[in-house]
């Protein structure tokens, strides 16, 4: 006697179809209809669902719907076909492949708060970090022929910037530029860039002023 897998995979067959394109048009994956091709009810999610599948399958190929039912009710052994499952898993219960798949709303919520905790962490992230201070002028250990000495660099925008003791203005971009008068000899420039969480970041610059004639 024919069974009913047989009976829908010469069907499917006979017009000339896949199983990617029938599992894109009835939702049904390619597994299942394998596995119902195959007679291997037991790879199916549960006793309603093979049955089901069976219907949606038949449907679509064209075949006589309750005909081929009766067909796969003949030969299906619902026990037999369930008994290698955990009898926990079933529980009384159809096992449901719903119940693995994440919730929607759930997924949407768990994103909105990661993009959120994400914009606070990157507007506070100064809270956390120093601010970054890049020294252009002078260089370390440079011989700086007059007493006038350009400092010059960039930092963090939102910062403050000292060159010892005194405070610098910013450009918008965070870039800064004094002019400070040394004596002669050797010594060292002190410049602290200090964010607005009171983070800072400092940097010794040791030159040697050193006048020409």
């Amino acid at each position: 006697m024919i069974k009913v897998g047989q009976k829908l995979k010469d069907a499917r067959l006979e017009k000339n179809l896949n199983l990617r394109e029938i599992s894109d048009a009835t939702k049904i994956r390619e597994e299942f209809l394998e596995a119902i091709e195959k007679g291997e009810y037991e790879k199916l999610p549960g006793p309603s669902y093979a049955h089901g599948f069976v219907r949606n399958y038949s449907k679509y190929l064209g075949l006589p719907e309750e005909e081929t039912l009766a067909i796969f009710r003949r030969e299906f052994d619902t026990k037999a076909a369930y008994e290698v499952l955990p009898k926990g898993l079933l529980g009384g219960r159809e096992f449901s492949i719903k119940r693995l798949r994440p919730n929607r709303s759930f997924i949407l919520a768990t994103f909105s708060i990661l993009i959120l905790f994400l914009f606070i962490l990157y507007q506070y992230r100064f809270a956390f970090l120093n601010p970054s201070l890049q020294v252009f002028e002078p260089k370390k250990d440079q011989v700086i022929t007059t007493l006038s000495v350009k400092i010059s660099g960039k930092t963090n925008p939102d910062s403050t910037v000292f060159v010892g003791n005194e405070a610098v203005s910013l450009e918008k971009d965070g870039s800064f530029e004094k002019t400070v008068t040394f004596f002669p000899g050797k010594t060292t420039i002190t410049i602290k860039t200090v964010n607005r969480f009171g983070k800072e970041t400092i940097q010794e610059i040791p030159v040697t002023i050193k006048p020409g004639p």
